[in-house]
């Protein structure tokens, strides 16, 4: 493909990434605040309670055993103000504004490394920073917006996951793709050092 339409692709993943995030929590939150629901929608479960579930966490206020509400009147959702897999979330604020932080000079980066020239050459590289992209403005969105990240994601067949949500995924995903490009760079490099026997 051509550097322009791996921009284009590019953009293209960033943008669905993100779209794909923040309408995925808006839905599954809403779907979940019906305390009938039990703020939880079972995937698939096995007989003894594991697999892979949608789980909305809403903020209680104990006095009064209700949803904490939003001034529209909406249920406002517990948040992971850590990092992936609620690393440093003990640190609330503190964390959430620091990871916010990180975020955005990551975002920042990706952008501008997107309008340099020759940037965008290699295929699987573009594929792996447009998800990256997109997963850190999905998780940007809400540390602003939330004061934390929504999860809602939770596999708990054959071992326990914590609870993640799309965003995670995309930035996964790209970052598995980083490593194996990562890998593949010295070998094709050593290749092409190598010079025909005379």
């Amino acid at each position: 493909m051509s550097e322009s339409l791996n921009r284009i692709l590019f953009w293209i993943l960033a943008v669905c990434s993100l779209a794909a995030d923040q309408s995925s929590k808006y839905i599954i939150f809403d779907m979940l605040s019906d305390p009938e629901s039990n703020h939880v929608h079972s995937l698939f479960q096995t007989q003894q309670g594991g697999g892979f579930h949608l789980v909305a966490q809403f903020q209680y206020d104990m006095e009064t055993r209700q949803m904490k509400k939003d001034s529209r009147g909406n249920p406002i959702p517990y948040v992971n103000q850590g990092a992936l897999f609620g690393f440093l979330g003990n640190h609330q604020s503190l964390a959430n504004g620091l990871f916010a932080v990180i975020s955005c000079a990551a975002a920042m980066a990706i952008i501008f490394w997107s309008t340099q020239k020759g940037s965008m050459s290699d295929l699987a590289l573009t594929i792996a920073l447009g998800f990256i992209l997109g997963g850190t403005l999905g998780n940007f969105y809400d540390r602003l917006v939330f004061n934390g990240v929504r999860d809602f994601l939770h596999w708990n067949y054959l071992f326990d996951w914590p609870v993640f949500n799309l965003a995670d995924c995309w930035l996964v995903g790209g970052a598995c793709l980083l490593m194996l490009l990562a890998f593949r760079a010295p070998k094709e490099n050593n290749q092409s050092l190598v010079t025909p026997a005379s």
